[in-house]
């Protein structure tokens, strides 16, 4: 088991630190490393494919463990959708497995490229959240070690205050060694979706409301640069499964080969070159009328068929589109409010952006409902994704900026997700979470890891003491 001092960003290149990354193989590995930590002195950090816009995935002057070697489907069941696999597996590799035999994960992010240690250790939601809950909710059973090198089973009744407090616990209790998830039944590689144009804020969050119960999947974009009257505007997507028979092929639209997405424009240009092309349109008025264009085109109301991959892992359309942001990066901020506080959050977090010129480039809005894990990020309500680029001279203006949304958020009964979130303090997050749910994360981590070996930049920032 080898180590490399080396630089790690996170998926924003907003942040950096150094750290020992450390590649194990096994749980014995893993354990090895938590005894090396020990010696010399230094903390523990899990990391998957570091897609995470903060600091989860970093630790200063630590170890990091990357677990992309820990990668093997280790059972599968066609005929019942169960499958095991160790936590480097990504949604990628997942999907590309199932899905031609008429499976499909009931949960995923927008990007495939997320491993599934990481999407429990963050507890991902999808545009499905408000029916099918977190991915937390269709874990079976997951294997962990501890940095006492105990080896744990857990599930919703075996060790269950650990289970609703690993999944979407950051890694900070311990590490997930293998993962068995109940995969959905599917009858056709396609989706129906219907393209809604919405006029503004309020419009938008009725639409997701309402439009959730009669849908499998929605989601919204919102338009974050104009203001006024059009504040919020810009289109819904709504998607619902094909029922058995509706598809007239389906052995043909679940093969792999139409589900992949096109790695050129056209059959001709590479998309890994677009990041280069989209860079000057980075800035303020640049992405103005990019907004502005892909409203207007967004005004007609229409429904299509749209395949599984294509429709959930918008983020793999260009790759590497982050760089597109520049040196510094970007942050990505997302707030939770429930459905009655929504709209008031959001007009004062939008105007005061825009306010400030710095608008957010990027806007995405999700239906969402409650779940039973102890850091839970979920409320009766909606989320809103917000990208902001990153520069040498607005950076401590935009952290400003994002800390006054937390308050803003925080009065209208908000939370937060901290795979998102870089600005997020310590007293905000206690403010959310509450002092009794803290204390209890805080025992529990005690309980497992006694010699606090596990820390992240991440944890030091909102949970140290």
């Amino acid at each position: 088991m080898q180590n490399t001092f080396t630089q790690l960003e996170n998926f924003g290149h907003s942040l950096n630190a150094p750290a020992y990354l450390i590649q194990p193989k096994s749980a014995g590995e893993i354990y090895s490393a938590f005894k090396l930590a020990k010696k010399m002195g230094l903390t523990v950090t899990a990391r998957g494919a570091g897609r995470s816009y903060n600091d989860a995935a970093l630790n200063g002057g630590g170890i990091v463990l990357d677990l992309s070697a820990m990668d093997q489907i280790l059972e599968w069941d066609q005929d019942t959708g169960r499958i095991r696999c160790e936590p480097g597996v990504t949604l990628e590799k997942l999907w590309q497995h199932v899905e031609p035999i008429g499976w499909w994960p009931p949960v995923v992010s927008g990007t495939m490229k997320t491993t599934l240690g990481g999407c429990l250790a963050a507890n991902i939601h999808g545009k499905n959240n408000f029916k099918m809950g977190p991915i937390g909710e269709h874990v079976i059973e997951f294997t962990a070690v501890l940095p006492t090198g105990a080896e744990i089973t857990c599930t919703p009744k075996k060790n269950a205050d650990l289970f609703y407090a690993m999944i979407g616990g950051y890694g900070m209790l311990g590490i997930f060694t293998s993962i068995t998830l109940q995969m959905k039944r599917i009858h056709s590689g396609l989706l129906t979706v219907d393209a809604l144009p919405v006029h503004n804020l309020r419009e938008q969050l009725s639409i997701l409301l309402e439009g959730a119960p009669n849908n499998d999947y929605i989601v919204g974009w919102l338009d974050t640069m104009t203001g006024g009257k059009s504040l919020g505007r810009g289109q819904i997507h709504a998607a619902r499964y094909l029922h058995e028979g509706e598809d007239k092929n389906p052995q043909e639209t679940m093969k792999f080969k139409n589900q992949i997405l096109p790695s050129r424009i056209f059959g001709v240009f590479p998309k890994g070159l677009l990041h280069y092309f989209m860079s000057p349109f980075a800035n303020n008025l640049g992405w103005w009328g990019v907004n502005t264009a892909k409203y207007i085109a967004s005004l007609s109301k229409h429904t299509f068929r749209q395949p599984h991959a294509a429709f959930h892992f918008l983020l793999d359309y260009v790759p590497n589109w982050e760089l597109s942001y520049g040196r510094s990066g970007l942050i990505q901020y997302q707030s939770f409010l429930p459905k009655e506080t929504a709209e008031t959050a959001w007009t004062e977090i939008l105007k005061l952006s825009l306010k400030n010129r710095l608008p957010s480039y990027l806007g995405v809005t999700k239906r969402h409902r409650p779940d039973k894990f102890l850091l839970t990020h979920a409320v009766d309500g909606f989320s809103l994704a917000m990208d902001f680029k990153v520069t040498e001279t607005n950076r401590a203006k935009l952290r400003a900026m994002l800390q006054e949304f937390d308050q803003i958020v925080l009065a209208n009964g908000g939370r937060f997700y901290f795979a998102k979130n870089s600005e997020t303090t310590a007293e905000t997050a206690l403010a959310f979470y509450g002092e009794e749910t803290v204390a209890k994360y805080k025992k529990l981590k005690k309980r497992c890891d006694p010699n606090g070996l596990l820390e992240s930049d991440l944890y030091r920032r909102v949970f140290g003491d």
